[in-house]
């Protein structure tokens, strides 16, 4: 059974950091499509949104691609406005855009906070607002937000402004959720916990926070810390993101789903 058959996909976050392996985003899209649904990639780099839509396209479904900043409120509406114009709708609206940047409120720079909150919470802000007045037109449709455990724990390191805009999302699902939820508009949001995905790779400082020498030695700490023992992947992200875009959560509204192995569970050891 095709859980999206028949569905129109807006996937913003599409490509991968380094367009290199498989991000959240890009595993949600070939899920989405492998579901029935008719995939629009979306990113920052629109190559790597490219890739990702060729991806799908090869292995005989549908999806095109677009570059947009979520950052850029007029972008986002061109965006949405043209996927409305090119398919008539847009039934579910995937926010897996997010920055990481460590430190801590008494070492960060504050241009990196407000980058941070720019991307992770205004970014998911811009595209709601533009989507949501479609899907209440057309009579319904699913957001899913890619928050973070992070949003309601500390998760042994320090990473101000990523706890504070995923805590901030978490609220936001909820509270839209409530407004719109009379209209058939769902809002649900997926909290992974650890994860090993190429962003994580990516981001500066990661690996000292977890006062490791390298990326192998991070990644066994991390494997460490988590009760099933290992981190997650992002295919484990996109599968949840496919039940709550899918109609078998048609009664599912304002949750945080946690994809993390445990650690919501126990405690997490600081790094150091």
């Amino acid at each position: 059974m095709e859980e999206l058959a028949g569905k129109v996909a807006l996937v913003v976050g599409a490509g991968v950091v380094g367009d290199e392996g498989i991000g959240n985003g890009r595993a949600t899209a070939l899920t989405f499509a492998r579901e029935g649904a008719v995939v629009v990639c979306v990113d920052l780099d629109g190559e790597s949104a490219e890739h990702t839509a060729r991806m799908i396209r090869d292995e005989g479904f549908s999806a095109s691609a677009a570059t947009m900043d979520v950052a850029d409120l007029a972008a986002v509406e061109r965006v949405v406005d043209d996927v409305v114009r090119e398919h008539g709708r847009i039934d579910v609206l995937d926010n897996n855009v997010g920055v990481g940047i460590v430190g801590g409120v008494t070492d960060m720079d504050p241009e990196d906070w407000d980058r941070v909150l720019r991307i992770n919470l205004t970014g998911a802000f811009n595209t709601m607002r533009h989507v949501i007045p479609h899907m209440v037109t057309q009579g319904g449709g699913s957001i899913v937000n890619i928050s973070s455990l992070a949003g309601i724990r500390f998760l042994g390191h320090s990473g101000a402004a990523y706890y504070a805009s995923k805590a901030a999302l978490n609220h936001l699902t909820r509270t839209t959720a409530a407004e719109f939820a009379s209209r058939r508009v769902r809002v649900n949001a997926v909290l992974p916990g650890l994860m090993k995905t190429p962003m994580v790779a990516h981001i500066s400082g990661l690996s000292n926070a977890w006062d490791s020498d390298g990326l192998d030695e991070m990644y066994e700490a991390r494997d460490r810390q988590v009760p099933m023992g290992h981190m997650g992947e992002s295919w484990d992200v996109a599968n949840a993101a496919l039940f709550l875009a899918s109609d078998r959560a048609k009664y599912v509204t304002g949750i945080e789903l946690r994809v993390d192995g445990g650690i919501s569970l126990g405690p997490v050891n600081h790094a150091g």
